[in-house]
């Protein structure tokens, strides 16, 4: 460092110097598959800036953002409430994480989600998702006494050890067994469940409203027949409802779609950061949270070092007021309406489109095998090199031609999943359908995009 170079840390300093290494400083620290992986299918894109629902390259060029960091930017990204808040508690100067004492954030938190969870009682705050999930599974089983938790086929609740052993997806599994004592059944079979519960040994089934993987819904009365099933037997149901919570699916929790469904506990995150500070909250009922923390000898015996820290618990907060003051969840049951309609008016028009389905804003499109001997053939190839790759197919070309950003809904999936930011409107309805429409129209002349393709199936049998 030169003596007139200015001394001390200056971020946007070490942005403007280092910022373009970013791809090479992933691949030499980080996961070194990301950016090849990025790189193979044409998403390495660098985005300089982003504000609600859109994206701008160096060149100033937009993108519309139909996936929302997973379901993490569910007011958009930097939404001006979220950022007031964040900056009001950081000038607050707080005695936080103190540990030893009663903080009023998290109380108050806790109070407005319970208020739309009225026959819930009581939080515990963590950092994530996973976390969230971790928390319930031990609750349960605690709780109950019983070490089994059931899970869905084709579920997903997260990456660590005890959410992964409710993973219905053998890909993420492989190789870090052994994991917990658990047993899938299958999404809407109430057979199956039942005898599990037979077995006397079940604490929980853990189920997701409406299932990432594939945008898979519950199927209509499976929840409240699940519910009464585990309780006879006195198990607990527990809804994930890490992405589908606060407001994803038109309601403030996806399990309200269904008249009497009173989940014992339930899992939140993404939504609830406003995009800015991880944060998971595991709701109960008052009987498990006093069952769990027993004695003042038990206080600790769940606990998150960063659980309930300020900047987590006013984001939290200040998100959702705007849900409140926005009416978000209004907006997401009326777009996604608009959208899968929309969406769904073209299944006559396209041989490849076979199905769109979900609820608010998480919709799944699917693709499937054409009728046509021309289109066939060409499906049949992608097909037999690895399923998925016609879906991969739509997804580049929807960012590379039309700079909309969208994913495979899971791995050897022929389905797109649409997760926007809940505060999209008519606009990028238009842009969407509008540009799926040309990439669908391409994919059924035999244009370019079968050319990329064939490179996908080159590729995908390369790694084999």
């Amino acid at each position: 460092m030169k003596d007139d170079e200015p001394k001390g840390f200056d971020l946007a300093r070490l942005l403007a110097e280092r910022g373009a290494e970013r791809y090479e400083l992933h691949t030499r620290h980080l996961n070194h598959q990301l950016p090849r992986m990025l790189r193979t299918i044409g998403f390495d894109q660098v985005y300089e800036r982003a504000e609600g629902a859109y994206f701008w390259d160096a060149d100033g060029a937009d993108y519309l953002d139909m996936l929302a960091g997973f379901g993490v930017m569910g007011l958009g990204r930097h939404h001006p409430v979220v950022r007031k808040a964040l900056h009001d508690v950081l000038d607050a100067s707080l005695a936080d994480l103190t540990r030893f004492d009663c903080q009023p954030l998290p109380g108050l938190l806790a109070e407005k989600l319970l208020a739309h969870s009225p026959h819930l009682d009581r939080v515990f705050f963590g950092n994530s998702g996973t976390e969230a999930v971790e928390t319930a599974l031990k609750f349960a089983r605690y709780a109950t006494g019983r070490p089994r938790i059931l899970y869905c086929a084709h579920a997903f609740h997260g990456l660590t050890t005890g959410s992964l052993s409710v993973n219905g997806e053998s890909g993420f599994r492989d190789g870090f067994a052994p994991l917990l004592p658990d047993t899938a059944v299958p999404l809407g079979d109430l057979d199956a469940l039942a005898r599990e519960l037979r077995r006397g040994d079940v604490a929980a089934l853990v189920v997701e409203p409406i299932q990432g993987k594939g945008v898979h819904a519950a199927p209509p009365g499976y929840l409240r027949a699940a519910q009464e099933l585990l309780h006879r037997h006195r198990a607990l149901l527990i809804a994930d409802e890490v992405q589908t919570g606060l407001g994803r699916t038109g309601d403030f929790y996806a399990y309200q779609h269904e008249e009497g469904v009173e989940p014992d506990l339930v899992c939140v995150a993404k939504a609830l950061s406003g995009g800015y500070v991880p944060v998971g909250a595991t709701l109960g009922k008052d009987w498990i949270f006093k069952k769990v923390y027993s004695s003042m000898d038990r206080v600790l015996v769940h606990s998150a070092s960063f659980g309930s820290n300020a900047q987590a618990m006013a984001a939290g907060l200040a998100v959702l007021a705007v849900m409140e003051d926005e009416e978000i969840v209004a907006n997401a049951r009326r777009t996604g309406d608009l959208l899968r309609g929309r969406l769904a008016a073209l299944i006559d028009r396209y041989e490849l489109l076979h199905e769109v389905r979900g609820r608010g804003l998480m919709i799944g499109i699917e693709f499937g095998r054409p009728s046509s001997l021309k289109l066939r053939g060409r499906w049949t190839m992608l097909q037999a090199a690895r399923k998925g790759l016609f879906a991969q197919m739509v997804v580049v070309p929807l960012l590379r031609k039309h700079r909309i950003l969208t994913q495979v809904s899971g791995d050897h999936l022929e389905v797109i999943k649409l997760i926007p930011p809940l505060v999209i409107g008519e606009p990028e309805v238009d842009r969407f359908v509008t540009a799926f429409t040309a990439v669908m129209d391409e994919a059924h002349s035999g244009g370019l995009m079968w050319d990329f393709g064939r490179t996908l199936v080159k590729q995908a049998v390369a790694q084999r």
